[in-house]
């Protein structure tokens, strides 16, 4: 079975009047695993919000395709349907659903009516991917992210794509803030996830995330659109040297968008 295919073609993307994207090119498949690197306010996380369907973020022009069909022309959940998913940098808190309620929810919301994952099924996935992501028990039956530390807001992220099982998942800075136990850790949920069927665009300022999980294709992006591509040496060269290289490289000045969110 081929992997699916996600396709940003020509997009540009406003906050309030500003344009924060100015023209991204970017094509992501099962199978692949791209990184998407970047200075502070160059527009990596409104990619991912544009691509979600965020009301904050206005698509001015471009497109955004999921294996031909019109993404931008999808409610929300929609796109969570057909198999996309985003691991956000601040998740959300949600009172009074619990942890578990919250995914086999999620998981049957994707599946035919009479086909939904039975419950005992549910535990036996679950309890399995928690003990990987080396989870407390607990965390099941707690409200969502209510309470929850950084870290424990990262592996819940992984433990929710682990058990989705989307097509494409975008996760923006799923390593912000964590110490290098806890990197490790959601580095093996995600390499779990490695598969034909699945692909990943990771949003990240760091190098040190990619030595868990080597990605096929590292992208730049600066002021607002993708300035150079390659493999995983472009993400060792801009640990090692910084953004200013590449400025100079192509004539670029210093960052202007300024606001990201």
């Amino acid at each position: 079975m081929a992997g699916s295919t996600l396709t940003i073609k020509d997009l540009h993307v406003s906050i309030e009047g500003k344009e924060i994207l100015k023209g991204v090119n970017l094509e992501v498949k099962g199978g692949e695993i791209h990184a998407l690197m970047g200075p502070n306010g160059t527009g990596k996380s409104t990619l991912s919000s544009a691509i979600m369907g965020h009301p904050k973020y206005k698509v001015t022009s471009g497109t955004i395709t999921f294996d031909g069909e019109d993404v931008l022309e999808m409610e929300v959940d929609e796109r969570a349907r057909v198999g996309l998913f985003l691991a956000m940098q601040y998740p959300s808190e949600i009172n009074g659903v619990t942890n578990a309620d919250f995914l086999r929810s999620a998981i049957n919301s994707r599946r035919e009516e009479g086909e939904e994952i039975s419950l005992m099924k549910f535990i036996r996935q679950m309890d399995k991917k928690m003990e990987l992501l080396e989870m407390d028990e607990d965390m099941a039956q707690r409200y969502l992210n209510e309470g929850f530390s950084g870290g424990e807001k990262k592996r819940n992220e992984i433990l929710q794509l682990m058990m989705i099982e989307p097509k494409i998942a975008i996760l923006d800075e799923i390593d912000s803030g964590l110490d290098i136990d806890a990197l490790k850790v959601v580095s093996k949920g995600i390499n779990e996830m490695r598969s034909e069927e699945f692909g990943c665009l990771i949003i990240t300022h760091y190098q040190r995330l990619l030595n868990y999980i080597s990605p096929d294709y590292v992208h730049v992006m600066m002021q607002g659109r993708v300035v150079k591509s390659g493999g995983p040496e472009l993400a060792q060269r801009l640990e090692a040297e910084g953004y200013d290289w590449i400025k100079q490289e192509l004539g670029i000045e210093d960052e202007t968008v300024g606001q990201e969110a």
